[in-house]
């Protein structure tokens, strides 16, 4: 099989084969990844504050003990 003979079978089955979503399940699906998106990253910033914060408290703790 040739590099051709792939190009000329991959753009077939894309455009006869495959059924691409519809204009409204885009739109949702979409909305829902945004969604999501958006609470895992305030919910990673809040985790990555609270260890932040937990390890500046730790350090301070240690370095206060020995002065």
């Amino acid at each position: 099989m040739s590099l051709v003979d792939f190009i000329k079978g991959s753009y077939t089955e894309f455009k006869d084969k495959v059924e691409w979503p519809k204009w409204p399940e885009l739109q949702s699906s979409t909305i829902v990844v945004t969604i999501g998106t958006v609470l895992l990253a305030i919910f990673t910033f809040g985790i990555d504050s609270l260890f932040s914060k937990s390890i500046a408290n730790f350090l301070t703790l240690f370095i206060n003990l020995f002065n």
